[in-house]
């Protein structure tokens, strides 16, 4: 429609926008069906299509911790199996042959069979050839050896009658140091048919007894003392596990005393 001017012009006449929407369903005047949407797009969405996350790899290095663990632990199993299978193996063995695996052990029942027949009663003082005596004749009285500490010297006839009992004798140097005194008499309280004893003129600083066995070391921290012990109490007795180790001499003194035969049971 055409409206006429004053001056005859012609113009069309001013369309106002009333600010009201188009009905719904319906696209304004002059927009086109999609406009303002991207193509391919999601609806309900003004941005793109989302890319696919790629997951990031972490390098880890390896976790050494447990590995080292699990190897220690192995090594530490196949060593505690090994050690039982060949201490199963040693206890297997009579003991005389684990006495003479001894290193350093003197098996005199070898060297003199003559000095370890034993039942040899005698009285008064005793010769011995080999000191501290491990076997020969004796007194009727043995010592005491129901793990007892004796801090002086005692008589040797009455120590070999013990030994001849299954006892083993740890014999010392007056002047060995008290805390290996001390390490030697742990071992000894306590313990039926064992006995200590100071011994003077000894060339090494320890010797230990049993019947017709010897060994000597130089401290009291060497283990084959603990495996003489282990291996020859009791074992090395020739009157059988039975023999009394108790109602023995108890004095210390290097006279033997005759005038306890009357008093000692008959062994």
């Amino acid at each position: 429609m055409s409206i006429s001017t004053p001056g005859g012009e012609q113009r069309r006449p001013t369309v106002v926008s009333t600010g009201k929407k188009p009905a719904a369903g319906r696209p304004a005047a002059g927009a086109k069906a999609g406009a303002g949407k991207p193509a391919g797009g999601p609806r309900g969405g003004g941005k793109g299509p989302r890319k696919p996350v790629t997951p990031v790899k972490v390098s880890q290095g390896r976790s050494w911790g447990p590995i080292a663990l699990f190897v220690a632990v192995g090594v530490l199993a196949v060593g505690i199996i090994g050690y039982g299978g060949w201490a199963a193996f040693q206890g297997s063995k009579p003991w005389e042959e684990r006495a003479d695996s001894i290193s350093g052990v003197v098996n005199y029942r070898e060297k003199d069979k003559e000095l370890v027949k034993g039942s040899n009663h005698q009285p008064g003082q005793i010769q011995y050839s080999i000191l501290p005596p491990v076997a020969g004749p004796h007194n009727q009285a043995w010592q005491n050896c129901m793990g007892d500490v004796y801090d002086a010297p005692i008589a040797n006839e009455h120590a070999v009658h013990s030994l001849e009992h299954g006892a083993v004798w740890i014999t010392y140097r007056p002047d060995l140091p008290a805390d290996q005194v001390s390490k030697l008499a742990e071992k000894v309280r306590g313990n039926e048919k064992t006995f200590m004893s100071p011994f003077e003129g000894l060339d090494k600083p320890i010797s230990l007894q049993a019947w017709g066995f010897q060994l000597k070391v130089d401290n009291a921290d060497d283990s084959r003392i603990d495996e003489f012990i282990k291996t020859l109490r009791v074992n090395a007795s020739i009157e059988g596990p039975t023999a009394l180790c108790n109602q023995g001499v108890t004095a210390t003194g290097t006279t033997p005393r005759d005038n306890l035969q009357q008093q000692m049971p008959t062994q």
